[in-house]
């Protein structure tokens, strides 16, 4: 049987072996991972669909970067990404991945394009360079007449545009999803939906979280998580 790469090319963007994940409650032991291994190849396309309690949110923080893993290791661009300091992995969540929310997580009081440019903010980019990028971005997702729009004056499907936008700012290796349409209507879902296959077409990695199959068929690969555990690892004909 051929080796699943959900629409991606030949060189391994994203490795991870035996993953576990553990937590300590008084004196009982929660396994929210136990023993994950799978590949994820650059350009590919892939969901990550389970129940509550499946680990896939578990597993979004461990890919992400905003948590480690208990035991095994976790690969991005060939560094081991699991036994980097706290530093190390904000360097990697900023350069590296591209973070859309089901909340958007947005600054209220900020503008389209502020809330685009934070990320080269953080990394020092020149303020000219930076606007230019963030309008340039704000283009691509087809808000570049709403750029000095505040979120409270943007539709759901706007601010996801503006998500969008600034986690592209950075030219990420992965673009990292957890449920981006859990807040937002059928019709603005099917939008949302459309630009993350353009995003794809581009040559971006995308890995999704979500837990709606309507959602997830968009993937070229569907990894199903059961009690912390790979469950099903399937391609999606498209």
């Amino acid at each position: 049987m051929s080796e699943n790469r959900g629409g991606g090319g030949e060189t391994v963007l994203m490795r991870i072996e035996d993953l576990w994940k553990t937590y300590v409650m008084g004196s009982e032991e929660v396994h929210a991972l136990r023993g994950v291994t799978f590949s994820i190849y650059k350009g590919s396309y892939v969901a990550i669909m389970g129940p509550s309690g499946s680990g896939k949110s578990t597993m979004m923080n461990l890919i992400g970067c905003l948590d480690t893993p208990s035991k095994g290791k976790y690969y991005l661009n060939d560094r081991l990404v699991s036994d980097m300091n706290d530093d190390e992995l904000a360097y990697v969540r900023n350069k590296e991945i591209g973070f859309v929310f089901q909340t958007f997580n947005l600054l209220p009081r900020a503008t389209s394009l502020h809330n685009v440019e934070l990320p080269l903010i953080y990394n020092g980019t020149p303020a000219d360079e930076r606007k230019e990028r963030a309008i340039k971005a704000l283009q691509n997702v087809e808000l570049g007449e709403r750029i000095y729009h505040r979120p409270n004056e943007l539709s759901g499907g706007q601010r996801q545009r503006v998500a969008i936008a600034r986690a592209l700012i950075n030219n990420p290796s992965l673009i990292l999803a957890d449920e981006p349409t859990g807040n937002l209507d059928s019709a603005t879902s099917v939008e949302i939906m459309k630009i993350f296959n353009e995003l794809h077409k581009r040559g971006n990695t995308i890995i999704l979280v979500t837990h709606e199959p309507d959602i997830a068929v968009h993937a070229h690969r569907i990894i199903r998580l059961l009690d912390g555990k790979v469950n099903s690892d399937e391609a999606v004909p498209h």
